[in-house]
């Protein structure tokens, strides 16, 4: 459902604060396997590397919560299914509602987990032959 004259702007705002309440998620639940795994000789230095992506993901949440404020954004009912992620919020009184499909959601999902994480997007292994020299042959 369109709401009258909401911005794109604001459509991203809301995007992100969807993904990244999903990040947030992802990282303590991924904290708290390793923490209870029991694997590993010093989980206390992933679980440390993960909680400083986690608050930085919290930190940029933060930051779009001030500007929902600034712009009468209100998100209050988010759900989860198998398709994605739907929710219902307010913008300047009018509802609206925005979904996102997992296909849609991964891609965009491991970018910031990464960029939260301090890392780079993934480099091509140096096995792989590149797609140019693959059709060169």
């Amino acid at each position: 459902m369109a709401v009258p004259g909401i911005l794109e702007e604001e459509l991203a705002l809301i995007k992100s604060a969807l993904l990244l309440k999903f990040v947030r998620h992802v990282f303590q639940r991924d904290a708290r396997i390793i923490e209870q795994s029991g694997v590993l000789k010093s989980p206390e230095i992933y679980v440390e590397m993960i909680q400083g992506g986690e608050q930085r993901a919290a930190l940029v949440l933060s930051e779009i919560q001030t500007e929902f404020n600034k712009r009468k954004i209100r998100l209050y009912q988010i759900r989860q299914d198998e398709n994605g992620i739907w929710a219902d919020y307010t913008c300047r009184g009018y509802r609206g509602e925005m979904r996102i499909l997992w296909a849609g959601m991964r891609h965009e999902i491991n970018s910031r987990m990464r960029a939260y994480l301090g890392g780079d997007a993934p480099k091509r292994s140096r096995l792989q032959p590149s797609r140019r020299a693959a059709s060169d042959s």
